[in-house]
């Protein structure tokens, strides 16, 4: 059976974060709201349970809570941050608003406990309150100045709390103590890898679809290209696949995806030219939020139309990874942001349902298992593209004077990076049409045009970036040729924002 761990979410930033790093540590985790019932949490299997961090004080009336029988499941827990106050409360100990409140690289001292062998002596606290007493049974483990219970553990119950975030690269090592939990403290095999799940995933969409018809969505992205070809080996020609070229797509692009699916991976496709459908659709929408709803929408009723023309199918595959079910939100954590394919869908759709093999997978595990499938080491690893296409990345109302300025922007930055041998090393980078104008100088002439943002990042699976260092010649370059060869842009600016606290993309 496999070895499952249960994070519960308490609605901290970090927690898809926690989901990840025990993923990497070699355990299959599911991210589950901390109100869930003890059935859902229980599930087929469970190895452990981990508390995450949270905005509540834990004392106060109110403050989330989770069904206690969870301790009573005979597996290890592991409560951070607000996570460990919970514990506390739970088990009779004391919690109280710090003193001193600790945000950022803090000291800290361990006891020789095998929880923390290999960990660094600096740690990443973002806390209010703090626990001054540890329950009956449980021992101090950590400390720092500001906080002399850092960590506890009761080794009997197998019961521990660490006030710091091990799951942020801003603690030292911090990977090291989810490692050392699930191997010396819950003594897993740790054998988990998305490369592995080829055939467990085939035979789970031959289950659901059986004899029913499918129509794939596919976009031309990593997501839904590994989506398509897994169904595709699972039913073959029960599925074909709808190509929508929306008006929205990148210079060139919509005659790339038809030449790589069809004739490279040999996928049933028809392509759909609905670029006015679209962008009437969009006409003076600025919104964010409603640009992506009214896209998700509108691929829904392409689908359909579609799908009648063929005499009908049953199902709609889509390429939903994790980070989308997370980023749209869930009973513990706020929408950042809703994806077409989760957040945007319509409430009535005309399929009998959805087919979402990878809606549990982050993104670099989206690309391991599409090694395994031998799809093709360069369209494994192309940079990832939204579903909402350009739309997000005109900010305001989306015209095709704008989107034109936008690809060609575009371009030419995919280019010089390529060029500079930087392809590889970036996980994303496009550019923005900010729709700001300023005044500039061209030709001994002013001017009053557009800013062109510039966006590139570094990460493993899109829930945390940072902003990728590229050289100043390469920008140097970039700059100039996009202020010299596409019209009506007299200024580049290069985005330097993290996520958190900002987003990979604007919109």
């Amino acid at each position: 059976m496999r070895e499952r761990v249960v994070v519960l979410d308490f609605g901290g930033q970090y927690n898809q974060l926690i989901a990840r790093r025990v993923r990497e540590a070699g355990v299959y985790s599911e991210l589950i709201p901390h109100d869930a019932p003890i059935e859902r949490i229980k599930g087929d299997s469970i190895s452990a349970i981990i508390m995450t961090g949270g905005p509540d004080s834990a004392y106060e009336e109110g403050a989330k809570a989770c069904d206690n029988d969870v301790f009573s499941l005979g597996v290890p827990v592991l409560g951070i941050c607000y996570g460990m106050q919970y514990i506390a409360k739970v088990f009779g100990g004391a919690i109280a608003s710090a003193p001193i409140r600790e945000y950022g690289h803090t000291q800290i001292r361990f006891t020789d406990h095998p929880l923390f062998a290999g960990l660094g002596g600096v740690v990443w606290m973002n806390h209010n309150d703090s626990v001054t007493r540890a329950p009956e049974g449980f021992a101090a483990i950590a400390s720092t100045d500001a906080c002399p219970v850092a960590a506890f553990a009761d080794d009997k119950r197998k019961v521990y709390g660490i006030q710091f975030h091990a799951e942020v690269t801003h603690t030292q090592n911090g990977q090291k103590l989810f490692e050392n939990f699930l191997n010396s403290v819950c003594h897993l095999r740790c054998d988990y890898s998305a490369a592995n799940l080829k055939d467990e995933l085939i035979a789970s969409i031959r289950a659901q679809v059986g004899d029913k018809r499918i129509i794939g969505a596919l976009s031309g992205g990593v997501d839904s290209s590994v989506a398509s070809v897994l169904v595709h080996e699972a039913v073959g020609d029960q599925m074909t696949c709808i190509f929508v070229d929306h008006g929205l797509l990148r210079e060139n692009e919509a005659e790339q995806v038809m030449q790589v699916y069809h004739d490279t991976l040999s996928l049933n496709i028809i392509k759909v030219d609905a670029r006015e459908r679209f962008l009437s659709k969009l006409a003076g929408i600025t919104e964010p939020e409603r640009k992506r709803k009214i896209i998700g929408e509108e691929f829904i009723r392409v689908f359909e139309e579609e799908s009648k023309k063929l005499g009908g199918a049953e199902f709609l595959l889509q390429g939903t990874i994790y980070p989308d079910v997370i980023e749209s939100g869930t009973s513990s954590a706020s929408t950042i942001k809703s994806h077409h394919n989760v957040g945007g869908l319509p409430k009535d759709i005309g399929f009998t349902g959805l087919v979402e093999p990878l809606r549990m997978l982050f993104k670099d595990e989206v690309r391991a298992l599409g090694e395994s499938l031998g799809i093709p080491h360069e369209l494994v690893w192309r940079q990832p593209f939204p579903g909402p296409g350009l739309a997000i990345r005109v900010l305001g109302d989306v015209t095709e004077d704008k989107l034109a300025i936008l690809r060609r922007s575009d371009a030419i930055f995919r280019e010089e990076v390529k060029t500079a041998g930087l392809d590889r090393a970036i996980w994303q980078y496009f550019t923005v049409f900010t729709g700001m104008r300023t005044v500039g100088v061209m030709g001994d002439q002013r001017t009053y045009d557009y800013i062109i943002g510039v966006r590139a990042v570094t990460s493993t699976d899109a829930m945390t970036v940072e902003w990728a260092e590229i050289p100043y010649p390469v920008l140097r370059r970039i700059s100039e040729r996009i202020i010299g060869e596409v019209p009506h842009v007299n200024r580049v600016v290069y985005d330097i924002t993290s996520k958190p606290p900002g987003t990979i993309e604007w919109e």
